[in-house]
């Protein structure tokens, strides 16, 4: 069982950068839809500083955490899910931008053979301006359900 008493921690902030050539791949990756995507002269045209960023890029850029939480919290990587994600924008993101990060565990609860993590991290720009809220949960499956290790 996961220690509810870590319900609360957070990790350091840490900082990430948005990458105009990694935005860009992303972008083609995912099929974000309209040159601006893509092309910063079309994205200039658009009116946007530099590319933007899609709402899915940020969950990526929030897995560079250093931190190490789920393992102090006990989680055996083994046994994880990626349950639910979900995004809430305060104002549109652009490659250049370092961008900060400060996750925090707001939830563990179990159901039947399952206990959930949720996750929720607060993005904010350059000047600490808020861009996103990140929000995610993640299930991990108890000794003996499936998956490696079992």
């Amino acid at each position: 069982m996961i220690d509810t008493a870590f319900v609360g921690s957070r990790s350091a902030p840490f900082t990430a950068d948005v990458e105009r050539g990694r935005l860009r791949m992303f972008n083609e990756v995912v099929g974000a839809p309209g040159a601006e995507f893509t092309d910063l002269d079309a994205a200039r045209r658009a009116g946007h500083p530099d590319l933007p960023v899609p709402p899915t890029f940020l969950f990526g850029l929030d897995l560079a955490d250093p931190s190490d939480l789920l393992a102090e919290m006990g989680v055996d990587l083994d046994r994880v899910l990626h349950v639910e994600q979900g995004f809430v924008y305060h104002r549109p993101a652009f490659a250049g931008q370092t961008l900060t990060f400060a996750p925090v565990i707001t939830d563990i609860r179990a159901r039947g053979a399952l206990e959930f993590v949720v996750r929720d991290t607060a993005v904010t720009g350059p000047a600490g301006e808020p861009v996103a809220d990140l929000h995610q949960v993640i299930a991990v499956r108890a000794a003996g359900q499936g998956g490696e290790g079992s």
